[in-house]
């Protein structure tokens, strides 16, 4: 079960470049029986949305992964982080919930730094000021996640080498290319430890 938005889904790459698709392929070649992802997400969504969207599903099944990255159109939207923190944890809970109640089944992902694209550059805002308010959300999502025991992959290093390598944008300026989602889907691969 992957829930999140646009960085889940996998805007402007093909699905099965997408992180949820690539991380199937990944623990399929290491010889686990995955099936294909659920996928609740969608581009744009902030934790309310997406924390709708799965009430909405009324999901009565569980799953032996699940997968959480959320809030950068919390920061992109300059809602309160007191906010984000408390949705934040609401679906964070939700997601054990889906998890058999076993967090070890868990795998939250840090939101990347969009400040970073062409698309920040054009739209006018300060760069610096959107790396240290995801710097912000980043902190709020990590101290849930390590006070649940749940595993946290921080990849916004990661997504800042795009400053210097086009390569890891996708055509639209703005969204991880299949190549960043590649290396997100072999750090989570590398650190999954299914029951």
């Amino acid at each position: 079960l992957a829930l999140g938005d646009s960085y889940t889904i996998g805007e402007a790459v093909e699905q099965w470049a997408s992180l949820p698709h690539q991380l199937v392929a990944l623990l399929k070649e290491k010889g686990l029986e995955v099936s294909e992802p659920k996928v609740i997400a969608k581009t744009g969504w902030t934790t309310d949305e997406l924390k709708t969207a799965i009430e909405q599903e009324k999901i009565n099944e569980t799953f032996d992964l699940v997968t959480l990255l959320i809030g950068v159109n919390n920061q992109y939207r300059g809602y309160s982080p007191g906010v984000y923190k408390k949705e934040f944890t609401e679906l964070l809970e939700m997601a054990i919930g889906f998890a058999k109640g076993e967090q070890q089944r868990v795998y939250v992902v840090s939101i990347p730094d969009w400040g970073v694209t062409e698309f920040a550059q054009q739209s006018g805002r300060n760069q610096q000021t959107i790396s240290e308010e995801i710097d912000v959300f980043n902190e709020i999502n990590k101290q849930i996640t390590v006070a649940k025991q749940v595993s946290y992959l921080d990849i916004t290093p990661a997504s800042r080498e795009a400053v210097n390598d086009n390569s890891l944008i996708a055509k639209d300026g703005l969204h991880p290319s299949e190549k960043m989602y590649q290396q997100w889907a072999q750090r989570l691969a590398a650190s999954i430890k299914l029951p």
